[in-house]
């Protein structure tokens, strides 16, 4: 959520964000930045800072378990940040700032087990040969046949 932002019945929504089911991190760790965007937009894009960009320290937080810091750490390195400009509005680009943050730390601490390799089944060696044999036999099909002396 966005600061300030309220949820259906008009009050403060949880000023959390809500990364995995395990993690979730207060918005207070966040360090929010706005600049000038870049690009048209005329006198609106010159006197508005739209630009968002919104930072996390990963080493600081206190929301993080030892097993997610050192896995955000190794994979995202110490700090985490997301930038928005897509929009003329700074509310939805802080949005946009925040869910890509949260969609980058969701990735980061993502575990990918180990694959583990596996052998053809007979069945499907077979195939392939087979297949393999009727490709010859259609190639060995189109030659000419070979010139009697």
């Amino acid at each position: 959520m966005a600061p300030g932002a309220r949820d259906r019945r008009g009050e403060p929504a949880a000023r959390v964000l809500r990364v995995t089911p395990t993690c979730v991190i207060p918005l207070d760790e966040l360090e929010w930045r706005t600049t000038a965007s870049g690009g048209p937009g005329g006198q609106h894009a010159n006197t508005s800072d739209t630009r968002v960009e919104v930072r996390f320290d990963v080493e600081a937080s206190a929301a993080l378990g030892p097993r997610q810091r050192a896995r955000l750490l190794e994979r995202l390195g110490p700090r985490v940040r997301a930038v928005a400009a897509d929009t003329r509005s700074q509310h939805r680009n802080r949005e946009l700032a925040l869910e890509r943050l949260r969609s980058r730390l969701a990735d980061g601490l993502k575990v990918v087990p180990p694959r583990r390799p596996s052998r053809p089944k007979p069945a499907a060696i077979e195939a392939r040969l087979e297949a393999k044999h009727r490709r010859g036999e259609r190639k060995r099909a189109r030659r000419l046949p070979p010139a009697e002396d």
